[in-house]
């Protein structure tokens, strides 16, 4: 706030003086006197408009993402939809050993698509590998592999789609692992881990999305 005040009086003090430059280069000498129609005119502005605004009340902009509800260590996403009801996913912000935000996994419902159940996007590090697929695996158990789709700013985009076992898997597991190999050191995998506490609940509560 204390940097947007400053920004706004410094705008504001730029208009004045360049007011008065303006008035200043023109040459003309000005009088004390006002001339008697722009004492007409302010006497009646003066008597229609008050000095002073008593200001009025804006509401806040809702944001266009927002969490409805959190399951474990998943959210309840959605996206306001002002045609109809909110489309939802199941999101979870991804975190290395120290903290630090590192990928996101965002899964939901697919209708009419089989053998495909669900539908995920997985967003990973720009500097990733992209000859080498995404692994994901769950408690150990086999691993699948998923081409990168796109890349954005946001980083690199994998499409995923999930059959009913392998949401039987989300369901019954404690943890799933997400293999990345970066670009600078093509001979290492990092491995990512995306809790699986409060998944069956959350997936219960993900509409399905129809293409």
């Amino acid at each position: 706030m204390p940097k947007s005040l400053s920004i706004l009086s410094f705008a504001f003090a730029l208009g004045l003086g360049s007011i008065s430059h303006a008035q200043d280069a023109t040459g003309e000498t000005t009088t004390d006197e006002p001339t008697a129609e722009a004492a007409s005119d302010a006497t009646e502005g003066t008597a229609s408009e008050p000095a002073f605004s008593e200001g009025r009340e804006v509401a806040p902009e809702e944001p266009a993402i927002y969490i409805k509800e959190q399951h474990g260590d998943w959210n309840l996403r959605c996206f306001r939809n002002p045609e109809g009801e909110d489309p939802c996913q199941l999101y979870q912000l991804l975190r290395e050993a120290d903290g630090n935000p590192v990928a996101e996994f965002s899964i939901f419902k697919l209708d009419g698509q089989p053998p495909a159940v669900a539908g995920a996007t997985v967003i990973v590090p720009l500097m990733t590998l992209l000859t080498k697929e995404l692994s994901l695996s769950v408690d150990g158990g086999t691993a699948k592999t998923y081409p990168y789709r796109v890349c954005t700013e946001a980083g690199c985009v994998a499409q995923l789609a999930l059959t009913e076992a392998d949401i039987n898997a989300f369901k019954r597991g404690n943890k799933a692992t997400i293999g990345l190999v970066p670009a600078r050191a093509p001979d290492q995998q990092v491995k990512i881990s995306v809790s699986l506490t409060g998944f069956t609940a959350g997936y219960t509560a993900v509409g399905a999305f129809t293409e």
